[in-house]
This record gives structure tokens, C-alpha cells and sequence, in this order.
């Protein structure tokens, strides 16, 4: 198997689940987010940007409730920890604006590698570790719409969840 994947139909292959400077990641997410809902006229308010670094802090999904206690962390005694409610809602809006996807498998949200705004995509997660890797393969997309022409259905969007191990992991599998 290759272990190369492409995370954009543009860019060229990259070792998927690479080690890297994780600090851009989380400052380009945000400034991609900024630059996205200035263009958009949506509000990004301190909750949901916070929300945001929160989910980029690792390539791993993490789910609201995680959330809930990091945000009550850093709120120490200085400020109020918000409810569940007001987190769900930060995540749904970072969700409606294509900041993060929802890991169904997992009830847990990641930030999305790819771009702002709504795409089809893989996410390809280490049962191992929980690292994930967002792709967008055209190849996948076309596979799943001709099956769904074959079986009369009308394919709107697509997001597929693929679990594994992935490099690093599979290595420490024992044979």
C-alpha cells in the first residue's frame, strides 16, 4: 500500500501523518477561519475561535464534552465556563462554515485540513493513536457516485470515514 496521500486533488503527495510544525496548523486554520467569516459577513466570536484552537491543538478528532472541560481550564476562576449548549452551538456553526468536520464514528469534531467551506471528503483515522488525515479524492467521489447512479441514487455530499493504523502505528503492531 502506498503511504502517500494527497490531502488536496492539487497538491502534491505528502507523507500522511507526518510529523510537522503543528503551530502553523493551528495559525493558519484560524487565520483561514478570520479571512472565511470576514468574507462571509459570519461572526467569529472569542467562544467559537476558541473552540476552534481547542479542536486544532492535535490531528486528533476530540469531542464537546473534552472541549467543555479544556475551555473550563483555561476559564479558571477568571470567567465563567460555558454550558454544554453554548459549546454545541460554537461547534455547529464551525461545522455550517466548513472550520471542522464531525467524526460520526467517534461523536467527536477535527479540524478541517482541506479548506473553508462544505466539500466532500475522507478522513482516514488511527484506531491506534486517533490520528487523522483529511483527503479529497476525486477517484472516491466519482466511485461513489456511479454506485449511486446503478442503484437510482442521487448522491448530495460525501463524507467517509476510513479507521486503521497509521504509519506509526502499524510499525509497533507486532507481527
Amino acid at each position: 500500500m502506498d503511504k502517500q496521500l494527497a490531502t488536496t486533488t492539487e497538491a502534491r503527495a505528502t507523507l500522511a501523518f507526518a510529523t510537522h510544525d503543528h503551530g502553523r496548523c493551528v495559525q493558519q486554520a484560524l487565520s483561514q477561519a478570520r479571512a472565511a467569516c470576514a468574507e462571509r459577513g459570519a461572526r467569529l466570536t472569542q467562544l467559537r475561535e476558541e473552540v476552534l484552537r481547542l479542536v486544532w491543538q492535535s490531528h486528533r478528532p476530540v469531542g464537546a464534552y473534552a472541549l467543555l472541560e479544556m475551555l473550563g481550564a483555561r476559564a479558571g476562576s477568571r470567567r465563567r465556563q460555558p454550558g454544554p449548549p453554548t459549546v454545541y452551538r460554537a461547534l455547529e456553526f464551525l461545522r455550517e462554515q466548513g472550520f471542522v468536520h464531525r467524526v460520526e464514528s467517534l461523536n467527536a469534531y477535527v479540524g478541517c485540513q482541506i479548506g473553508a467551506g462544505p466539500h466532500d471528503h475522507q478522513l482516514y483515522i488511527c484506531r491506534g493513536c486517533g490520528a487523522t488525515l483529511e483527503s479529497a479524492q476525486p477517484a472516491i467521489r466519482a466511485a461513489v457516485a456511479r454506485y449511486g447512479e446503478e442503484v437510482g441514487f442521487a448522491v448530495e455530499s460525501m463524507a467517509l470515514e476510513v479507521i486503521g493504523l497509521c504509519p506509526a502505528c502499524a510499525d509497533r503492531k507486532p507481527a
